[in-house]
């Protein structure tokens, strides 16, 4: 990874010149790729820079607001410049779940480790991985423009004590009900193995 000398100050320099509330327009911003700063989100949602958490949780909401995913890439973004981050897992960690209701008409909401809110449906689905070692699943929730955050622990069995079996394209499916779609997550046959 290069860091050219200062990268983290002319981030932030720029990123604070804009004081607009609400998650910046990154997806129209087209610059030059300026190589990769040393900056990674861990598996568990922690932000480092040069190896050391991030401490201030502004300074690690100002990053996410300019998060963007270019194919399987990871940069932070400003109208001038565009860095290279590392991903572990996921950008972003589900850290609350409030649900209502039951079934179809049951609504999920989350929020993320740097207070983004999103409400489960259409535009904000539940998809569903198999741990590495292959015991066990790992639910993600869509956050916006391609970036999703996965669901800690606690929240990952309290997700799938929702869960129910529904025919699906002729297959008996697990899965979790939630906005109006059935979110499956493994065949039935294969709940045993969780």
């Amino acid at each position: 990874m290069s860091d050219s000398g200062g990268a983290m100050e002319r981030l932030v320099a720029s990123l604070q010149g804009g004081k607009a509330r609400g998650i910046p327009p990154v997806e129209r911003w087209n610059p030059d790729f300026c190589g990769d700063i040393d900056m990674r989100i861990a598996a568990d949602g922690t932000w480092f820079y040069l190896g050391t958490p991030i401490g201030r949780p502004a300074l690690v909401k100002l990053f996410a607001s300019v998060l963007r995913r270019d194919g399987d890439d990871y940069v932070l973004v400003t109208p001038v410049e565009k860095l290279g981050i590392t991903v572990e897992d996921a950008p972003f960690q589900a850290v609350e779940m409030a649900v209502e209701g039951e079934g179809e008409a049951r609504a999920i909401a989350f929020r993320t480790q740097v207070d983004d809110l999103v409400k489960v449906g259409p535009e904000h689905p539940i998809r569903f991985e198999r741990e590495a070692a292959g015991d066990g699943l790992k639910p993600y929730v869509h956050v916006r423009r391609n970036l999703w955050a996965r669901l800690t622990r606690a929240l990952t069995y309290d997700l799938l004590a929702l869960g129910e079996v529904r025919e699906v394209e002729g297959l008996a499916q697990f899965g979790v009900a939630a906005g109006g779609l059935f979110h499956p997550a493994v065949p039935a046959s294969e709940i045993d193995g969780l």
